[in-house]
């Protein structure tokens, strides 16, 4: 059984259909089902003093990347060998690879935005970023809708292939636990600060080389611009918030020739983030669209790899 093969086949099969919504409706979806038990283990167990949420917390994160690995492990071990455990492995793949959500999202704020209708580009773009929109002009909707689409490329996508081919079916739920883990209570505030930083910690590690991939295949499907992108992406990444976002961000900004990050408001607080590819211009709402160009042509690229990694592998 090739595992290659298996997030190659999950791959198009998210590139044909997506999650359709009428499975989403009957069934809802791995990511959600996670989601609930999440939300249920911290309202039961996020309380008491710093030290005891950080151990409920690690406990917490521990059983639920074994709640999504050892089903999927044992799933696996089902599998027939050969093509038909592959091809089956990759329909059960298929939910924990959200390359085409990702691209509708972000497009969803491309559309309004190239036509001049910036209230619905603000309502898209709030879909997908935690800022508040009704401070972002229309360059600050295309910096945050182009900011979404290279973080979470890597988080998306790259990393779920990635784990999916180091360890197959459970590689790649438990991945999808992590990173659900991270967004949900993963955050530096008063509520999860001690509780989750188990899930934060290991988030970070886990993405750690998915995301330096990301940066390169956005590097590579910059064409030309190649050599520039590599030099941003290794000067800038280092000044991001996060120890894996940059790299990504950093890659596209200078493969677009625009600005990324910098400062940007949530809520009452603005958060002074540094710029990645500074000298550059603040993205227009037509970057927005060669920024979905670039995805298109990473996961292309991704795809090859995959094929390649098949073939001679």
């Amino acid at each position: 059984m090739s595992f290659a093969l298996m997030m190659l086949g999950g791959m198009a099969l998210d590139l044909v259909f997506g999650w359709p919504a009428t499975l989403y409706a009957r069934i809802g979806h791995p990511v959600t089902w996670l989601g609930r038990a999440i939300a249920a283990l911290e309202t039961r167990f996020n309380r008491g003093s710093r030290r005891r949420r950080l151990w409920l917390g690690t406990l917490t994160t521990t059983a639920i990347v074994g709640l999504a690995a050892l089903p999927a492990l044992a799933l696996q071990m089902l599998l027939p060998a050969g093509l038909a455990g592959s091809l089956i492995g990759a329909a059960l793949a298929w939910p924990l690879i959200a390359m085409r959500s990702m691209h509708d999202h972000v497009a969803a704020v491309a559309t309004p935005l190239a036509q001049g209708d910036l209230d619905a580009a603000r309502h898209a773009v709030s879909m997908i970023v935690g800022r508040d929109p009704a401070r972002l002009d229309a360059a600050g909707v295309a910096r945050a809708a182009t900011e979404s689409l290279a973080e979470n490329s890597s988080d998306g996508i790259i990393a779920p292939l990635f784990w999916g081919i180091v360890a197959g079916l459970p590689g790649i739920a438990a991945y999808k636990a992590v990173n659900t883990l991270d967004s949900m209570i993963g955050h530096r505030n008063d509520r999860y600060e001690a509780f989750g930083k188990c899930a934060a910690r290991l988030d970070d590690v886990v993405n750690w080389l998915p995301a330096r991939i990301t940066g390169l295949l956005f590097a590579l499907a910059g064409g030309r611009r190649l050599p520039e992108a590599l030099r941003v992406m290794r000067r800038d990444a280092p000044k991001h918030r996060s120890p894996n976002a940059g790299w990504p961000e950093g890659a596209m900004a200078a493969a677009l020739n625009v600005r990324l990050s910098g400062p940007r408001a949530y809520g009452d607080r603005v958060a002074e983030e540094p710029w990645l590819n500074a000298g550059a211009p603040d993205p227009a709402p037509t970057d927005l669209i060669r920024a979905l160009r670039l995805y298109r042509r990473s996961m292309a690229l991704c795809a090859l790899a995959l094929a390649a990694l098949i073939l001679f592998g």
